[in-house]
């Protein structure tokens, strides 16, 4: 493409935003944000199972979003997509608490956390499948915190089927399938 000249001829200076604008000529449109069209998806879901599926999901994630969707992944693949968020929320709570590491990859490895963690260790996750898929549009929905969860205050969860003794001195917020959320 061709640069966009001003009336004089000389090269357009770039515009000072995050679009990239190639003129004002007619029908050209400025290039849409990632921005835009995560604003354009919310606007447009009207429930969270929408916005995860219309969410559009970044090739490469960073390594604390990469963190974060692998303990979606692991810990609640098999729940609900509001069980996945509330997972989601746990950790980015932990992380902004000041009690644990502040970063995903740091709450999510710390030991004895996560049962999936091994060692510090993350497991490979199936990276063809659509639950993998899944994982990452919930994290990213999580960290932009573009949806309300039931557990938006938990920094605890476990699932139903254990009774972890540290349970009774915490406040219940919410059951999702088969994991408890406390504050």
């Amino acid at each position: 493409l061709a640069a966009a000249e001003t009336a004089h001829g000389a090269p357009a200076q770039p515009a000072e935003s995050s679009e990239i604008v190639f003129g004002a000529q007619e029908g050209v449109q400025p290039l849409e944000t990632a921005e835009t069209v995560v604003a354009e998806v919310l606007a447009n879901a009207s429930s969270l199972q929408q916005l995860v599926g219309d969410m559009p999901v970044e090739p490469e994630l960073s390594a604390d979003l990469m963190c974060l969707a692998q303990a979606v992944y692991f810990e609640a693949r098999g729940e609900p997509i509001e069980g996945q968020l509330a997972v989601a929320e746990v950790i980015i709570n932990r992380a902004e608490s000041g009690l644990y590491p502040s970063d995903y990859c740091g709450v999510v490895t710390q030991p004895a956390q996560f049962s999936f963690v091994k060692r510090g260790r993350i497991p490979h996750v199936n990276e063809g499948s659509a639950a993998w898929q899944r994982a990452k549009a919930v994290a990213m929905v999580a960290d932009q915190d573009l949806w309300e969860s039931e557990a938006a205050d938990a920094l605890y969860f476990h699932a139903n089927y254990v009774k972890p003794s540290w349970a009774q001195r915490k406040v219940q917020l919410a059951k999702i399938d088969t994991h408890i959320f406390y504050r």
